[in-house]
């Protein structure tokens, strides 16, 4: 069953990398959405998908990449909007 998931990370998320990582990990799970960031610093994310390989890509955002260091997730499951690719906004 595919699902669409709003995600905002908080903490130490801009310019380490997570962008690219997000990209990475929801292309090799077949995860469309996109990730961006915001000028609160935070890292806002929309991934849509099969459950279990959104789950999969929401490991990667509640760690992040090396030197990151998330303080917080937020997770709401939103409406699908059908989307086919992943975008790095």
């Amino acid at each position: 069953m595919s699902i669409r998931v709003h995600v905002l990370v908080r903490g130490a998320v801009q310019g380490v990398g997570f962008r690219a990582a997000a990209e990475h990990a929801a292309r090799d799970a077949g995860v469309a959405g996109f990730v961006r960031n915001r000028t609160d610093g935070t890292l806002e994310a929309a991934l849509e998908g099969e459950r279990a390989d959104v789950d999969r890509v929401l490991e990667l955002l509640r760690t992040g990449p090396d030197g990151a260091h998330v303080t917080g997730v937020e997770v709401e499951q939103v409406p699908l909007r059908d989307e086919r690719s992943f975008a790095v906004r």
